[in-house]
């Protein structure tokens, strides 16, 4: 009874908020203009129709990417495919990863509709897919629902439980129910299965991180290799990658105090959203810092262009681009995981990981309890607690050596043919 008035209150709420959430659309729009393009998808009407697919849930940009191996193994076997997105990043990455299939016909890219039956009834009746794959932890009541209704397995995918997930929902077990009503769960480790199960998860397979199985870009690594010489020259470099607000200070404080070391190492410092490229370029420049913009002073190739490495030789390279994240970690001899010193926890250390770096986060690592806890255990990445401790770490911590990385990358391998598998065998024991 508790959980059909929530479910009932809920599709109220999102009807009388529909207003904001067109509002919202359209102010995200003015900045990014695809918020408001193919808006009827948004509300069920698909021009698409691809019946039988795989439905694979993946909101921004970052489950996007986790998703890529696995999207690539069911094309591979004779799958269709449809993603869903919330965010334009998310969109982009699909349209640019699978623009051969989206052609073809054998995927479509589109907006995941808002939280109504009716919504979702369109999603349904376009595609009716025969399985569902939802990213990483998504609790979206209408879309789980909508789903049994329809007689379509909705599975939650790639998916850990988080501490702090954990302790909140403890005290309003609603979200239990909620989970419960999935038809399985695809998850990380050992640990995230018995965090799901304790909550009345069915049907859970225990299939690894896919991210550890995402291709390399092999162009990024050799512009990397190509440009490493001219940028930095024999000064070991460090990359702050995904760097989030509210702990810019915090890293600048330390590069400052890295750069008076007689390591001096070169920082390549990437901000985690396109909206900071700006503000975080106004306080290295307010700090007297020398830098160079990856916009101004590379063209899209990763070369260099003509006049832009002129004047006083930089300390740091502004990683003001999207997509390119490999490219700035294989610049680096080291690399410093962002949001681990924000309550919203550390962002992937596996990047680094595939490129043999050894990494370094701050003490929130909530997010990724998998696989930053069997990392550290491994010496492969650096917790630290404090900002001392983080500047201490910028000079004086080198890490394991690449074959101890490579040792760890390949044991925590595998997870896509993993998730294939249980798929398979969870569709069939149905």
């Amino acid at each position: 009874m508790r959980l059909w008035f929530f479910l009932r209150l809920w599709s109220l709420l999102w009807h009388l908020g529909l207003p904001i959430v067109l509002i919202y659309l359209w102010k995200r729009g003015r900045k990014d203009p695809l918020y408001i393009q193919h808006l009827a998808e948004r509300f069920g009407r698909y021009s698409q129709r691809l019946p039988g697919a795989v439905w694979v849930h993946a909101v921004s940009l970052g489950e996007m990417r986790s998703a890529v191996p696995l999207i690539r193994a069911l094309l591979d076997r004779g799958e269709t495919v449809v993603t869903t997105h919330f965010t334009p990043a998310g969109r982009r990455e699909a349209v640019r990863v699978f623009a051969a299939e989206i052609a073809s016909g054998r995927l479509a890219a589109v907006w995941v509709p808002v939280e109504t039956a009716w919504a979702y009834a369109g999603f349904f009746r376009a595609f009716r897919p025969r399985a569902g794959l939802v990213m990483e932890i998504e609790i979206w009541p209408r879309m789980i629902f909508a789903a049994r209704a329809t007689g379509v397995p909705l599975f939650m995918c790639n998916a850990q439980y988080p501490t702090k997930s954990m302790a909140r929902d403890a005290k309003l077990t609603l979200r239990h129910k909620l989970m419960q009503a999935y038809a399985g769960a695809f998850v990380k480790s050992d640990l995230q299965a018995r965090r799901f199960a304790s909550v009345g998860v069915p049907n859970i397979h225990v299939t690894g991180e896919l991210r550890f199985d995402q291709p390399v870009p092999p162009h990024l690594i050799s512009a990397a290799q190509t440009l490493r010489p001219r940028l930095a020259g024999g000064r070991p470099v460090l990359t702050v990658a995904s760097a989030v607000e509210g702990e810019d200070d915090l890293y600048l404080d330390a590069i400052e105090s890295a750069l008076r070391h007689p390591a001096r190492p070169f920082v390549v410092y990437v901000p985690r959203k396109p909206e900071r490229f700006d503000v975080v370029a106004g306080m290295l420049a307010a700090r007297g810092l020398r830098f160079l913009r990856r916009s101004q002073a590379l063209n899209p190739a990763l070369t260099w262009k003509a006049g832009s490495d002129g004047g006083a030789a930089p300390d740091i390279l502004l990683g003001d681009s999207l997509g390119e994240m490999y490219f700035y970690i294989a610049l680096a001899d080291r690399v410093v995981t962002g949001g681990g010193f924000t309550p919203h926890g550390a962002h992937n250390i596996i990047e680094p990981l595939a490129l043999k770096r050894p990494v370094i986060v701050g003490p929130e690592i909530h997010t990724i309890e998998y696989p930053a806890v069997e990392a550290i255990a491994a010496g492969v990445c650096l917790r630290v607690d404090t900002a001392h401790a983080l500047t201490a770490a910028l000079t004086d911590w080198s890490g394991p050596g690449a074959e101890t990385i490579s040792a760890f990358f390949e044991a925590h391998s595998g997870a896509t043919g993993k998730t294939l598998s249980a798929l398979d065998r969870a569709l069939t024991s149905r």
